[in-house]
């Protein structure tokens, strides 16, 4: 009781320090493993692997390197959460950033909750912690979204009860997972807001869905501008009756075809009639994409 007295006044640091030492730190051993559950020992690095399912998939350095050097300082105040999978082997389920920044500061053990969890909760537990930070981008979270539902055979309504989010949300964000590989990779570096991906989603033409993102890029479009944008390009579309009658394209001409879709990186259209006779057409947006087309015909 006087060593509490005598801590008051010394500041948190003194504080912490008093926590520390009349709090009986566990010892594994191999015979008393299973008496870990729910509570909180320290274990040493070496013995926890990284969680197979964590959703969140890049770690900015810097922050790591400021947290190893807190933790050098303060030690980790906040307990990771793992697992146990086999005598003296954990599982981490929440906390790598601290568990990379402990190896980082050197530690050789680090204090963890001890649970007992199945993969399905393993998932949702890894998804819950990391749903909540503000820098975790959103194909990381559709991402995990798709695993949830086909690991843990979940419906989107389901999902959405799980994790409190309105099925719409769920659906929102799945439906990233069908944009191109360019704009899935401006979402995850945050280049491209969700708002800009919802938008671009309501064009069907990969071709389209380019040149918004390259329109967003270049002129600083706002996600209202965007949806503008995505409202033009969708009424140019529905007012052209597509002709379902066209004779197949030969291999030959789909080779040409495919080619000067690369070289205008846009979508091209080759007609050909029954004789030898056709022609090419090459859509165009808006004056500076016809200005785009123009440059390159003059290069070429």
């Amino acid at each position: 009781m006087n060593k509490k007295k005598d801590a008051l006044g010394k500041g948190i640091r003194a504080l912490l320090s008093d926590i520390d030492d009349d709090t009986e730190v566990l010892k594994i051993s191999a015979t008393d493993e299973d008496s870990i559950i729910n509570t909180v020992p320290k274990i040493r690095l070496e013995q926890i692997e990284v969680n197979p399912f964590q959703p969140r998939a890049d770690f900015n350095q810097q922050a790591l390197e400021e947290l190893a050097s807190s933790i050098r300082v303060h030690g980790v105040i906040q307990p990771i959460t793992v697992r146990k999978v086999a005598e003296r082997k954990y599982q981490l389920i929440s906390g790598e950033r601290r568990l990379r920044a402990s190896k980082m500061a050197g530690m050789i053990e680090i204090p963890a909750y001890v649970r007992t969890a199945n993969d399905q909760e393993v998932v949702e537990m890894a998804l819950i912690e990391n749903i909540q930070r503000e820098d975790l981008n959103s194909m990381e979270v559709a991402l995990t979204y798709q695993r949830l539902i086909d690991e843990c055979n979940l419906t989107h309504e389901n999902l959405g009860e799980r994790l409190g989010k309105d099925r719409s949300t769920v659906s929102n964000y799945l439906r990233l997972l069908k944009l191109p590989p360019e704009i899935q990779k401006a979402l995850r570096e945050k280049v491209l807001s969700m708002g800009h991906a919802r938008a671009i989603i309501g064009i069907q033409e990969v071709d389209k869905q380019l040149y918004v993102l390259k329109e967003i890029n270049s002129k600083g479009l706002s996600v209202r501008k965007t949806e503008e944008l995505v409202r033009l390009l969708s009424n140019g579309t529905s007012s052209r009756k597509k002709d379902n009658t066209e004779a197949p394209l030969p291999a030959a001409y789909k080779s040409v075809q495919t080619k000067l879709m690369d070289i205008f990186e846009t979508k091209v259209k080759i007609k050909k009639t029954s004789t030898d006779k056709g022609e090419i057409i090459i859509p165009f947006y808006s004056t500076s994409d016809l200005n785009r087309l123009l440059d390159i015909i003059d290069k070429e």
